[in-house]
């Protein structure tokens, strides 16, 4: 039997098993692409389901995926010269890890979608190779007891899963750890660039305005004369907190995120005010929001990052929030200031 693919979107075609290639197409890459810069980022999906690389049989093993399509891609691919079955799970567009931590890589969706694709009648075995990074969220146990499915959890990176299944699916203690090299930290930050651009705009939007005013009221003349400093100050606290932390992340003090970031944004602070002479209420005013800025926005990584937990991060939250709404209120008030003092 034939089987047709849609590789832009992975939709199934008129059949219940889709054969994919494990060889990527440009369209895949440029999609990739376009994800991580955020485009079209919560409609990166497969449709949930069987699919099949090579020429699968009973014997075959199963590896299960969440379907963002980032997540599919990249277990296809280090699946080249293996004929094996895929589930994907319905994981709302969402990876495994983060997934898993929401509860949509879980144990009922997984149990859910081996009966909804009858999977008893497809393979003789009864096991399935579920992601590392999806543990958190899968109780094998339950599985087994109302599936009758094995659960057999792989290695961490899908780099590994072929030594993992030549070895008699055993992990080596390197396969279960999990490392977050710079190369990797470096994928992440564009997405997390591009998620609070609005918010930059709007910061750098009221210290434009405010900017222009003096003990007369707004003047449009002032805003482009004296709005330098400012602006670039606050693309710089931004850029620091989202860019310079994550790639500095090992060997920057403290493991606080909120801590890291506020370390590059005071850094970078000083930085300028060293080279562009500003009256000192106006530079501290200035410092003020570019700690709260560069520490909030340093926050974001925590989700993508191998260095916290979840309770660390809450934990984290409710610290370092009241303290950032502080700094960024103390900053506009004493920015105010110094343009009514002039």
């Amino acid at each position: 039997m034939d089987f047709s693919v849609d590789f832009q979107s992975l939709r199934p075609v008129n059949y219940d098993v889709i054969s994919v290639a494990t060889r990527l197409n440009w369209l895949d890459y440029w999609g990739a692409i376009k994800v991580r810069w955020g485009f079209g980022r919560d409609h990166y999906t497969v449709t949930p389901g069987l699919y099949k690389v090579g020429k699968p049989n009973k014997d075959s093993d199963v590896f299960v995926s969440a379907n963002y399509k980032l997540s599919f891609d990249t277990l296809r691919k280090n699946l080249d010269s293996i004929s094996a079955w895929i589930l994907v799970l319905d994981t709302k567009g969402i990876n495994v890890w983060c997934a898993a931590g929401k509860g949509t890589f879980g144990t009922d969706n997984l149990v859910k979608s081996i009966k909804k694709t009858s999977l008893e009648n497809i393979v003789k075995h009864r096991r399935i190779i579920v992601p590392q990074l999806g543990a958190v969220g899968i109780a094998a146990h339950k599985v087994k007891e109302q599936s009758g499915f094995r659960v057999i959890f792989g290695p961490t990176m899908a780099k590994d899963i072929k030594e993992f299944v030549q070895i008699a699916y055993k992990a080596t203690p390197a396969m279960r750890r999990m490392t977050f090299p710079i190369q990797e930290r470096l994928k992440l930050i564009p997405v997390d660039f591009m998620y609070g651009k609005y918010k930059l705009l709007t910061v750098m939007a009221i210290l434009f305005f405010l900017s222009g005013l003096d003990r007369t009221g707004l003047i449009f003349s002032k805003m482009l004369g004296t709005s330098s400093f400012p602006l670039l100050n606050v693309f710089g606290a931004y850029f620091s907190g989202i860019v310079i932390t994550p790639l500095l992340l090992p060997w920057i003090p403290f493991r606080a995120f909120a801590l890291k970031g506020a370390i590059c944004g005071g850094i970078f602070s000083l930085f300028v005010d060293s080279i562009w002479h500003i009256p000192l209420i106006e530079s501290t005013a200035i410092g003020f929001i570019n700690l709260s800025i560069a520490s909030f926005v340093a926050m974001n990584f925590t989700g993508s990052s191998t260095y916290t937990s979840l309770s660390g991060v809450k934990k984290e939250l409710k610290r370092a929030i009241p303290f950032q709404i502080a700094f960024a209120a103390v900053g506009l008030i004493l920015f105010i200031i110094s343009k009514l003092l002039i």
